[in-house]
């Protein structure tokens, strides 16, 4: 997998900008706030159909113009691949592979295999379960279309549910009828759901475990686990007992909707008890054991993104990350940072072929 080349027009801070590349390590590098994270998010909007940063997609156009558009070319398995995403205000959004469009976003999902790393990533630490499910699912989604079907399905079906207890309250009426063949649906997505993710949490911890000890040097214990209802028992049981619950609060209260991966170290929160340093070296483990898991399930090696995350790490852990990307293991590889000096430096040391672009 391999980015050539990506043109920018009114996206984000860019009017118009073009970049060809032609080494392993692409490092863009400059201020704060001149366009090198913009840079990273539209190739990551080339692979997920959304960006990372902005989740409308309307506040990714330059601001005083109308429409956005990120046009790309790649090299995957010898093959010319253009990608061309757009966005006019008031419009839908178009995502065309070599010219034409996909009728949805969905089937594009896992075609440009990458993964970031962010500062953002925090969120993952700091805000609610949804954030860690949504990781489960993006990475999931990317080897199992299915899987993403499933959710999609089951989603839909959930807000139907929701909608028919906000009216049963709203008409001080109820079918418990009507309500089962919701239920029956919601088990039947929600098994399979719920059994992909412990596979999933089952081949990825010892990956995850394995990148974390060698950045921290094996100084520090840390657990990842998977927390849903359906441990208990299956759904369609579970939404009986939580029947008059859910009446009195209008929505499904379990389910894999709210489904949790917990970040331990030591075996205590670590959003608590984990150090800046602590927190940023457990994210940084959670991506490359997301690099690693991808690239071993498709057989391709993922695009990776590393934005801004020299800072606030020390030395050993910079350089135990720089050794890994040292190896064969690893794609193409893109770096923003603020210190053209530092990023030079760290990307010599790596003997690998590099691109400093400034901007």
């Amino acid at each position: 997998m391999y980015l050539k080349k990506i043109s920018l027009f009114n996206y984000k801070n860019f009017s118009e900008a073009n970049f060809e590349f032609d080494g392993k390590i692409i490092c863009f590098v400059g201020k704060n706030g001149i366009g090198k994270t913009n840079v990273l998010d539209a190739i990551y909007h080339l692979s997920y159909g959304k960006s990372y940063f902005n989740p409308l997609a309307v506040q990714n156009i330059k601001h005083g113009e109308e429409f956005f558009v990120i046009d790309a070319e790649f090299i995957k398995e010898n093959r010319n691949e253009q990608l061309v995403c757009s966005l006019k205000k008031g419009q839908k959004k178009i995502l065309k592979r070599n010219g034409k469009a996909y009728d949805k976003f969905s089937d594009h999902i896992g075609f440009i295999p990458l993964v970031i790393i962010s500062p953002a990533d925090r969120d993952l630490i700091i805000e609610g379960s949804e954030t860690r499910r949504k990781f489960m699912d993006s990475v999931i989604s990317q080897l199992d279309s299915k899987y993403l079907q499933q959710l999609i399905q089951y989603q839909k079906v959930m807000s139907q549910r929701n909608a028919l207890l906000k009216y049963f309250a709203l008409n001080h009426v109820f079918e418990k009828e009507t309500l089962s063949i919701y239920n029956e649906q919601l088990d039947a997505f929600a098994n399979y759901i719920f059994e992909k993710r412990k596979s999933f949490i089952e081949a990825f911890v010892p990956i995850f475990n394995t990148h974390h000890q060698t950045i921290t040097g094996s100084a520090e214990s840390v657990q990842l686990v998977y927390e849903s209802h359906l441990f208990e028992m299956d759904l369609q049981t579970l939404l009986e007992e939580n029947l008059n619950k859910d009446r009195a609060l209008q929505y499904t209260s379990v389910g894999t909707h709210k489904d949790d991966l917990s970040f331990e170290i030591d075996y205590h929160p670590i959003k608590k008890f984990g150090s800046q340093g602590q927190q940023k070296s457990f994210l940084i483990a959670l991506k490359l054991a997301q690099f690693d898991f991808l690239k071993k399930q498709s057989g391709v090696k993922p695009l990776l993104l590393f934005d801004d995350i020299f800072d606030k790490l020390d030395e050993s852990r910079v350089s135990k990350i720089i050794e890994m990307v040292n190896s064969d293991a690893f794609g193409q590889l893109f770096i923003s940072d603020t210190h053209p000096e530092r990023t030079e430096t760290i990307v010599k040391s790596t003997h690998q072929s590099y691109q400093i672009i400034h901007l």
